[in-house]
């Protein structure tokens, strides 16, 4: 299969394009002009044969009366034809000299004609010379035109070039942006489409380096405590107690393994959920759902937790294997963090085309200054793998979603769990409901 060239494709058609205008433009001008000329010696042979007649009429017929005009390469007859009975034009050659004749009725009624011929070489040498000129000046414009096509092929697309090399030059060690300023600003939105995708790559990659950094190191900590206590424990004959001792550290440490490989696994098969087909679903139903589900986990710890809309019916299209990966770990770290008898609190508001589901708690809080969305990170003294917030952010990514951790700012104890669908490419219209419409679950 032959390889296109955009470039070499653009200043073609371009030359292409061009050339067959001037050519076109260049014999219309020709023809024109060679049409004006014949027309204006038509005329004046027309106006010399009507005078010829004027004076011929009013006098007597003489030989002076048809010479009048017998100067410059015309020659002026009278002759019979019967076969016409108006004015007739002929232009022919004759041994190398062109001529213009006109026939102009001077006795009707004897079939006689005043017969003016005119020797035009000098109109002809004209338009040899224009033609001439016009060929000349079309090979000038044809030049100018195959300079032009390679000139503003290569402007034009000097950008695409400019953005191809730069990705051509980029990998996973080497991520650089786009500089925008030097860009005409029709690519402005695609540079900036690129740099957003250059980021995720590179939050991405740094992210994928640290989950395996942190996993190697998540699991050879409890492997080493483990080995560590299996060696104290056999170095000398210990009461059965010692060993049920150190076989409970080593089933709560490969537990806490467990957790974590399963955390791991989460990764993976979110990587797969990102090509899950997108459903259509009524957000304020799906988060009514979720509250109810939630509930029955809460009640343990006799924690209230009630759900708010501010719309009736909210639809988008989505995967809800990413969404409910955001919800689910909203809402575990929420009544994990939530002391006994305390409340949460679940609202989905719509601001203009965007859903924001907002879960607030009365838990402990959060460090503003760690990034809790990066692997490994953890938040007090509770057990896991720190992986559910990461998992949480890749789902928003792949949604393209906003989500945020906050510190409540209304004097309270505990955090602000954000969830924006903002620019979220499946999404679809949104419901037409009265603005003062609320629903209370």
């Amino acid at each position: 299969m032959k390889l296109k060239s955009i470039y070499k494709q653009f200043y073609q058609k371009l030359i292409v394009a061009t050339s067959l205008f001037i050519i076109t433009i260049s014999f219309l001008f020709y023809g024109y002009t060679k049409a004006t000329i014949y027309e204006g010696i038509k005329e004046s042979l027309y106006n010399d044969a009507k005078l010829i007649y004027q004076i011929s009429v009013n006098n007597e017929q003489t030989k002076d009366n048809f010479n009048i005009i017998t100067n410059s390469g015309i020659i002026v007859d009278i002759i019979t034809y019967e076969e016409i009975s108006d004015v007739q034009y002929k232009d022919y050659k004759q041994n190398n000299d062109y001529f213009i004749e006109i026939l102009y009725p001077f006795d009707v009624q004897n079939h006689k004609f005043i017969k003016i011929v005119k020797n035009v070489n000098y109109a002809i040498a004209m338009l040899n010379k224009i033609f001439n000129n016009v060929i000349l000046l079309s090979i000038g414009g044809l030049i100018m035109v195959i300079l032009y096509a390679f000139t503003v092929s290569k402007t034009l697309l000097r950008p695409i070039i400019q953005i191809t090399d730069k990705l051509s030059n980029m990998d996973e060690n080497y991520l650089t942006k786009i500089d925008k300023s030097n860009l005409p600003i029709e690519f402005h939105a695609l540079a900036n489409s690129i740099n957003k995708l250059t980021n995720r790559i590179q939050t991405f990659v740094m992210f994928k380096k640290e989950l395996f950094v942190g996993a190697a190191h998540e699991l050879k900590t409890p492997l080493a405590v483990m080995k560590l206590k299996n060696e104290v424990t056999l170095m000398k004959q210990r009461e059965p107690e010692r060993y049920q001792e150190t076989l409970k550290l080593n089933i709560q440490q490969i537990n806490d393994m467990n957790k974590m490989i399963s955390s791991i696994l989460d990764i993976g098969r979110q990587e797969g959920a990102q090509f899950e087909k997108a459903e259509e679903l009524d957000l304020v139903q799906y988060m009514k759902i979720k509250a109810n589900d939630f509930r029955m986990l809460s009640a343990e710890k006799k924690i209230t937790i009630t759900y708010y809309a501010s719309v009736n019916n909210f639809y988008t299209s989505i995967q809800p294997t990413l969404l409910n990966q955001i919800i689910q770990n909203f809402m575990q770290n929420a009544i994990k963090f939530t002391p006994v008898d305390k409340s949460i609190a679940i609202v989905l508001d719509r601001i203009n085309d965007r859903a924001v589901i907002t879960i607030t708690d009365e838990g402990i809080g959060i460090d503003e200054s760690i990034d809790l969305f990066a692997p490994f990170k953890r938040v007090g003294e509770e057990s896991g793998a720190g992986l559910g917030l990461f998992l949480a952010k890749n789902a928003a990514d792949t949604l393209g979603a906003t989500i945020t951790l906050k510190n409540r700012t209304d004097g309270k104890k505990g955090t602000v769990a954000k969830v924006e669908l903002l620019n979220n490419p499946h999404l679809k219209t949104i419901s037409k409901v009265k603005t003062d419409s609320r629903a209370l679950f």
